[in-house]
């Protein structure tokens, strides 16, 4: 497979002086032409970064790297304060001086400054979009917000309102950033699915190699909090100020391309009546898909059914279908 595809990074300018955004990109070896429909821009959730979510070769290979081999060119951007972009000087000192840092707002700018690199880099108006959880809620409302730009739409749990305590939010003073425990999160992440199917959920060594991969993309905290990962608050600030207060910081139902929903039987973080909510908020796209990825979690693109998820998201963005 690593044959067959290049790999790139290139680093980009945000719209704030002195941020610049790190952009993973893996491509086709010999590319037969750049398409919008062939291109894909991804980004992450609140907690890690597209390196960590979409390109760690677990059984040998990313979604990255499926994406590339089927002949996608592929793009992911970490927003500031993750992964490999730049962190925000409040970020180098303690999280208690300052407020929660990086909300949606500047998702959906460095989302906007991604896209259109890709699009200037390729000559494109258009391009797909990938994300998942509060990704899902930036590339939605980039999506409301420049609709031009975007050919088709997927999304793995995205956020919405939801009545109930959401579990990335535990509660209490929000500072800066948190350091989230890598290590200990594979307890977590089992503990999600029923007892009786958790051993095998993720296969042997997966979980090492992701925690890893995912460490080294923080070498401040391997020296001050180790085998902890700053991941900033302002995520979290939006769910108390939108998806916990009832007041939808976008409307899906403005959504004007073809969407893919994807979900996993056993998300919890995402409850399927919370994304099913969302899916009926769809209303002006041209066509809607669901798709329930059976045995997976919220982090279903990292586990023993994640090909079931790639297919289906490389599949939406390949066909060329037209609703009557």
């Amino acid at each position: 497979m690593k044959n067959k595809i290049v790999t790139e990074h290139h680093r980009i300018l945000s719209d704030t002086p002195g941020i610049e955004l790190h952009v993973r990109h893996k491509r086709p070896a010999n590319p037969s032409e750049f398409s919008a429909s062939k291109t894909i821009v991804m980004v992450h959730g609140a907690t890690f970064s597209s390196g960590s979510l979409y390109d760690v070769p677990l059984g040998g290979f990313s979604f990255m790297d499926y994406l590339a081999v089927r002949g996608f060119d592929v793009f992911a951007v970490d927003v500031r304060g993750y992964g490999l972009s730049t962190r925000p000087e409040a970020m180098e000192v303690d999280a208690s001086l300052n407020p929660p840092l990086v909300n949606t707002e500047t998702g959906i700018g460095d989302l906007s400054s991604a896209v259109n690199f890709v699009l200037e880099q390729r000559g494109l108006e258009k391009t797909n979009i990938f994300a998942m959880s509060w990704g899902g809620t930036v590339a939605g409302a980039f999506a409301t917000r420049f609709p031009h730009q975007v050919l088709k739409l997927a999304l793995l749990a995205p956020q919405w309102l939801s009545d109930k305590p959401i579990p990335i939010d535990t509660g209490g003073r929000l500072d800066s950033y948190r350091l989230v425990p890598v290590l200990e999160g594979k307890a977590r992440w089992l503990g999600t699915a029923p007892e009786n199917r958790r051993e095998s959920l993720i296969p042997a060594g997966w979980f090492e190699q992701w925690a890893t991969a995912t460490l080294a993309e923080d070498p401040w905290s391997a020296n001050r909090a180790p085998n902890r990962l700053r991941a900033t608050n302002g995520p979290i600030q939006d769910v108390r100020n939108y998806w916990r207060a009832n007041r939808p910081l976008y409307n899906p139902s403005e959504i004007t391309s073809p969407v893919l929903l994807l979900h996993g039987e056993w998300d919890i973080d995402v409850p399927i009546e919370l994304a099913h909510s969302y899916f009926r908020e769809l209303k002006s796209a041209p066509y809607r898909r669901w798709v329930e990825i059976g045995e997976a979690t919220h982090l279903a693109l990292m586990e023993k059914n994640r090909l079931q998820a790639f297919t289906a998201i490389a599949s939406f963005f390949e066909e060329n279908f037209a609703p009557e």
